[in-house]
């Protein structure tokens, strides 16, 4: 009977060091990976338009507030935006499952607008928020917990 030197110590870490890498490639392959966009490329050269309504909002003043109450969130939009027909719409995004964001449609007089939350994943979200008053486009980003 041999002995197990040294050697064969060596070949049995080498060995292991190769299966775990190559458990570790398999597992990795089976992974799942949702993008951002499905059409990144064109969304990238709509984006400039973000950017100037993003710039527009910040010019009005006054700031996007987004509460949870119940089942519900409640956005209070910035008093500018009070006794005008604004319509909007709400893109809440989920970095972890693009399965669970949740779009929701508006149009308010009194600046206030609520959403149902029915079997929504708890965890961050960010809310992309797209306002038109009167033909012009103003957007609202802002991360929340739910």
């Amino acid at each position: 009977m041999k002995k197990f030197n040294w050697g064969h110590k060596i070949i049995f870490i080498y060995g292991l060091f190769v299966a775990g890498i190559l458990f570790m490639a398999y597992q990795s392959s089976k992974q799942k990976f949702d993008l951002v966009e499905n059409d990144y490329y064109a969304a990238e050269l709509k984006y400039q338009d973000v950017i100037d309504a993003s710039a527009r909002a910040k010019a009005l003043g006054g700031e996007l507030i987004v509460y949870q109450e119940g089942d519900s969130i409640q956005l209070l939009l910035p008093a500018v935006f009070k006794g005008v027909n604004v319509k909007g719409k709400a893109h809440l995004y989920y970095a972890a499952d693009k399965k669970q964001d949740l779009n929701f449609d508006f149009e308010t007089l009194d600046a206030i607008a609520a959403f149902k939350m029915n079997n929504h994943k708890k965890g961050n979200y960010t809310i992309k928020l797209n306002i038109s008053r009167s033909g012009v486009v103003y957007y609202y980003e802002q991360k929340i917990f739910l």
